[in-house]
């Protein structure tokens, strides 16, 4: 898997009056790691040789996208019911993304095949970037609809259950779209190259 999910933080607070409301925080960065090389094959070294590891494998790859969820939640009691009051859901995502540093004196024919690779490994962890957002949506939505408890304690119970319901969803929504990507990176490739063939023909 090219991404990495780091444990979900959820912090808790009884409020007795405030009113209720609902946030979504979503921030994205990104790093690079330096590659070098001349050929085809060179580069593909420094891409197994360099790339970041995902968590629990030691396998490397090409890019990929940490993120990390938190949260916060607090209960407003009323009339012996609990129910949730402001939710806010935070999700961090960091990108990894790979840089040619001798691109100078390399041939148009590896240039083109580095733009084609470089732009769908940034499409790629673009795309887990997106489904780590619509996720912390979906969970600040859930979170928000759960039911009245006869007590904060149970409140809270539901609350953690949801937001563990909610992460492992996301892992598979995740894992999901990297079988379908590996699938088809073959035929991905093939018509990206295509394209830029073409678009350099249409330009002459």
């Amino acid at each position: 898997m090219r991404y990495m999910c780091l444990p979900v933080a959820f912090s808790i607070a009884l409020s007795l009056s405030s009113p209720a409301a609902a946030e979504v925080i979503a921030s994205k960065s990104y790093s690079y790691f330096d590659i070098r090389g001349k050929t085809a094959d060179e580069l593909d070294r420094e891409l197994s040789r360099r790339g970041p590891t995902a968590s629990g494998s030691s396998a490397r790859h090409p890019g990929a996208t940490k993120i990390r969820f938190g949260g916060e939640a607090t209960y407003i009691q009323d009339n012996g019911r609990c129910r949730v009051g402001n939710v806010k859901v935070t999700v961090h995502t960091q990108i990894i993304l790979p840089r040619w540093n001798s691109r100078r004196g390399a041939s148009k024919e590896l240039s083109m095949i580095w733009d084609a690779l470089s732009s769908d490994i940034k499409r790629h962890e673009e795309r887990h970037a997106e489904i780590a957002r619509d996720q912390a949506r979906a969970m600040e939505r859930a979170i928000r609809a759960l039911p009245q408890q006869r007590s904060c304690e149970a409140m809270q119970e539901l609350v953690s259950n949801e937001s563990t319901r909610g992460i492992e969803e996301h892992d598979r929504l995740q894992a999901r779209f990297d079988r379908v990507e590996a699938v088809n990176f073959q035929k991905r490739m093939l018509r990206l190259l295509k394209n830029r063939i073409n678009g350099r023909a249409g330009r002459k």
